[in-house]
C-alpha cells in the first residue's frame, strides 16, 4: 500500500500548545501553526495522518524535500529515525474572522499508559508520546486543503431518518466529533465502549440522540458489549437506517454482521472501519489494508 500527497492533501507543520486529559485512557492535544491558514475540513470523521518524532529528536524525520518521492524516501529510513506515522481523528478546529484554522484538536487514546485494565494493550509510540506532549513538540500532519475530502467516511445517504454509530474507545473522538456535526432534529442510537468509567464523556449534539455507555473492565475484550443492546434496541419497521461502525477490526466485523445479518440494515448503508485490530501494529494493519 503507499501513500502520495496529492490534492486536496498536503503537509503541515505544527506545534503542540496545550494538552488536557480527558479521562485515565483519552488525552487531547492542541496544535497550532503558520501552515493552518490553509487547513480546511469539514469534520465529521475526518482522518488525519500524524507524524511524530522518536525520542531524542527535536522533529519528526520526514524527507519533504524529495517531493513526490518522500513516502519511499521515508520508508527507506532506519526505524528508529523514520517519524513514526500513525492515523488519528481530527476532534475539532477552530478558526478566525477570515475563516483561517488557527488550531486543531486531537484526541490520542493512551493504550498501555492508563491503569487499570485498559492498559492491558502495550504502548505504542504514538500513545507514549501523547502521555508526555508538551508545550513546543513538533509534529507534521498530513491533511485536507479542502473541507469535502475523501478522508471523511460518514456519509449518510439521502433520505437516511435514523443514525446508528457504534466505537470503541479509539474511535470515540470520531462519533463524538460526528455527533456533534448531525443537525437539530436528527435521530440517532448511539454505543460507545471505554476501558474506564473515567472516560465517559458528555457529547455535545443537537440531533435526537440516545447515547448507551458501556465500560469494559477486566476481561471484556474480544466481543462488543453492546451486541445485546444492538440486537434488542427499537428500530423502525421503515425507513432507512445508516451505520457508522469503528474501532478494533474484529469488533467492527461483529457489529455490521448482526446491523446487517439480523437488524436488516441494507449492506450498502453501513460504513464500517477497522481503526486497529489486536495484535497488530498500524503498519501491519496498512499492508493489510485496514487503515
Amino acid at each position: 500500500m503507499t501513500t502520495a500527497v496529492a490534492a486536496p492533501f498536503r503537509f503541515f507543520a505544527l506545534e503542540v500548545v496545550r494538552t488536557r486529559r480527558l479521562g485515565p485512557s483519552l488525552v487531547r492535544v492542541t496544535f497550532a501553526g503558520p501552515d493552518l491558514h490553509a487547513f480546511r475540513s469539514d469534520g465529521r470523521d475526518q482522518s488525519l495522518s500524524l507524524f511524530l518524532p522518536h525520542p531524542g529528536q527535536s522533529e519528526p524525520v520526514v524527507p519533504l524535500h524529495l517531493g513526490d518521492g518522500w513516502w519511499q524516501g521515508w520508508r527507506e529510513l532506519p526505524d528508529d529515525v523514520r517519524a513514526v506515522m500513525r492515523s488519528y481523528t481530527l476532534r475539532d478546529l477552530r478558526a478566525d474572522a477570515e475563516g483561517h484554522t488557527t488550531e486543531i484538536d486531537v484526541d490520542f487514546v493512551l493504550h498501555g499508559v492508563a491503569p487499570g485494565p485498559g492498559g492491558a494493550v502495550a504502548a505504542g509510540p504514538a500513545s507514549r508520546w501523547a502521555a508526555r506532549a508538551a508545550a513546543g513538540d513538533r509534529v507534521l500532519l498530513l491533511g485536507p486543503a479542502v473541507a469535502d475530502n475523501r478522508a471523511i467516511r460518514f456519509r449518510p445517504p439521502e433520505g437516511t431518518d435514523l443514525v446508528l454509530l457504534w466505537a470503541d474507545e479509539t474511535a470515540v473522538p470520531a462519533a463524538t466529533a460526528v455527533l456533534g456535526s448531525l443537525p437539530a432534529g436528527t435521530r440517532a442510537r448511539v454505543w460507545l465502549e471505554v476501558p474506564h468509567a473515567g472516560d465517559i464523556q458528555d457529547p455535545v449534539t443537537a440531533a435526537d440522540a440516545e447515547i448507551t455507555w458501556f465500560v469494559r473492565g477486566a476481561g471484556g475484550e474480544g466481543s462488543p458489549m453492546a451486541l445485546d443492546g444492538i440486537r434488542a434496541a427499537e428500530l423502525p419497521a421503515a425507513g432507512r437506517p445508516y451505520a457508522w461502525i469503528a474501532g478494533e477490526a474484529g469488533c467492527v466485523k461483529q457489529v455490521r454482521r448482526l446491523l446487517v445479518g439480523e437488524r436488516g440494515v441494507d449492506r450498502r448503508d453501513v460504513t464500517f472501519v477497522g481503526y486497529w485490530r489486536r495484535g497488530s501494529t498500524e503498519e501491519q494493519l496498512r499492508e493489510q489494508g485496514y487503515s
